[in-house]
């Protein structure tokens, strides 16, 4: 079994979006074995089709700069890329996020180019299943959680390799707890 853990950053803007839709501009992603063991990264900017031009706002939060998604392959190319490296037409996986949101995202850029999205079903939420581990009575941020597990967040909050490598450092801690 491999267990993709990922992170995806979106456009994102102060306020309402112009067109009321994100894109995905960068996936970032570790694979991990039913050991526990790493066994590799992914990491890919991509370049929005409705919105290309990121916020001020948007470039702030994420420090992906406007010549990142300018230079990048559009979600389609990336995305194929992705499921190759994720192994998911030859090996049993599980795709694994902190929360619901790069899911939803992940099937809304799917159907943004008309491509299947099948393939993001088998998924689970590690915000959701830590709480319900740690019996907390709200979820926590995944800077918080990193915290709380004793672990020192590396890298840059809101970029979605950082966010991915950090993330696998909780999953592999709960590896025989997690549910799915």
């Amino acid at each position: 079994m491999n267990f993709i853990i990922y992170d995806l950053e979106a456009t994102c803007w102060q306020g309402s979006p112009p067109s009321l839709v994100q894109e995905i501009i960068e996936i970032g992603a570790v694979r991990i074995n039913s050991y526990g063991e790493v066994e590799g990264t992914f990491n890919s900017f991509i370049r929005p089709k409705l919105n290309p031009r990121l916020s001020v706002f948007c470039q702030e939060l994420t420090s992906i700069r406007q010549e990142d998604v300018d230079r990048a392959r559009t979600f389609p190319a990336v995305v194929e890329d992705f499921q190759d490296w994720a192994e998911i037409f030859d090996e049993d996986y599980l795709l694994c996020s902190w929360g619901s949101f790069d899911k939803k995202m992940l099937i809304n850029d799917c159907q943004l180019y008309d491509m299947e999205y099948d393939w993001v079903e088998p998924h689970i939420n590690l915000k959701q299943q830590y709480r319900e581990i740690k019996r907390l009575p709200q979820s926590k941020g995944l800077k918080s959680a990193l915290t709380a597990e004793g672990f020192e967040f590396i890298g840059t909050h809101h970029r979605g390799i950082d966010d991915a490598q950090n993330l696998a450092r909780i999953f592999a801690k709960y590896l025989d707890e997690w549910r799915y």
